[in-house]
């Protein structure tokens, strides 16, 4: 394997955005795209136990660990609108906008890798990666052929493609539909649009954007900084629930009995139902901002109840226990049953 093996690196809290997670088995790196073909298709031949990590910005990982290999995908750079899987994505956001392109503004500030865009299907601001997506190039583990998958071949929904909750096909290299008039695309986000003092729908600088977009981030504790605890998160832990269409009048009319008839519910059309707002859900269940979990070790983001952030010294059987206390009291308020967004490697809520 042309992989660099890394012994003294096993423990996962250091590559989770989480700071959260116990040792691997083995850890290896794979630096190019070759090395990260060669590498799982040698360990799935040995049979060996697989785990991809990016970015680490989407994984829960238990304490006790991963009993496997953990391959990191390290392959970086880009060539304008083809990105390699192991780029960090806000650094590539950051030379589209510089470079004049346009598209992927609206997604700044997003922790992680650029080929784990795709596979959740990441969003933000009123953007999808789906909405821009070209096609993605991955190694086909059953093959063990790599092969190009155009957008219309991945499946998108909210918060989710094809790709996840299976490693069935590892990412390469992502390629976007990037505008060329340096222009974003149009405004789709109304908190957005305030913030840039322009109407739904305009077009404006992708760099004017970008800044909007950070500074919106940084003000909900979601762009990463190290000195800053409410960062120590995997993003939403949760996504917006779905209400299915023939559930939306008793789940708006049990709300309505606590919250009052008079208070306007956040809801967005979605298929085959109405998408309410988590975040809304939480506090109106009664968890604030900075609620506390296990020996106030996780807690709430003081900035953005959606996130369950590490204050430092927690376990992940600390996070669990505060997302479970968090989904059984929307469930017990309301009805609704809130999923998790990241994955949840070896633990389960």
């Amino acid at each position: 394997m042309s992989t660099v093996e890394t012994p003294t690196c096993r423990d996962l809290r250091n590559y989770t955005t989480l700071r959260l997670g116990g040792p691997a088995r083995r850890f290896v790196t794979a630096n190019t795209s070759a090395e990260l073909t060669a590498a799982v298709g040698d360990l799935d031949a040995a049979g060996e136990p697989v785990l991809l990590v990016g970015g680490g910005s989407n994984l829960v990982v238990s304490d006790a660990g991963f009993d496997g290999t953990v391959v990191r995908i390290a392959a970086t750079g880009w060539d304008g609108a083809t990105v390699q899987a192991g780029q960090d994505w806000d650094a590539y956001v950051a030379a589209t906008v510089a470079e004049g392109y346009g598209g992927l503004e609206c997604l700044s500030g997003i922790p992680g890798s650029a080929g784990a865009t795709p596979i959740q299907n990441v969003g933000a601001y009123g953007c999808e990666t789906s909405d821009v997506l070209h096609s993605v190039e991955l190694y086909d583990r059953a093959t063990g052929e790599v092969r190009t998958l155009a957008a219309d071949e991945l499946g998108f929904a909210y918060r989710t493609s094809v790709l996840k909750g299976t490693d069935d096909g590892v990412v390469l290299s992502v390629r976007f539909d990037l505008r060329e008039d340096g222009l974003s695309a149009p405004i789709r986000y109304a908190e957005l649009a305030r913030t840039l003092g322009v109407d739904v729908g305009d077009r404006v600088p992708a760099a004017q954007v970008r800044e909007a977009v950070l500074g919106l981030r940084r003000g909900k504790g979601m762009v990463l900084d190290p000195d800053d605890h409410d960062t120590w998160s995997a993003g939403s832990f949760f996504t917006n629930p779905i209400v299915p269409e023939e559930q939306v009048g008793e789940v708006l009319g049990r709300i309505a009995g606590v919250v009052g008839d008079d208070v306007s519910v956040p809801q967005y059309p979605a298929d085959g139902g109405v998408k309410l707002s988590a975040a809304w859900l939480i506090e109106r269940a009664g968890f604030t901002k900075g609620h506390e979990g296990p020996g106030g070790r996780v807690s709430l983001s003081t900035k953005h109840t959606l996130a369950l952030t590490n204050r430092g010294e927690a376990r992940t059987d600390d996070l669990l226990a505060l997302a479970r206390e968090v989904r059984d009291g929307v469930v017990a308020a309301f009805g609704v049953t809130l999923r998790p967004e990241p994955l949840l490697i070896n633990c389960e809520l």
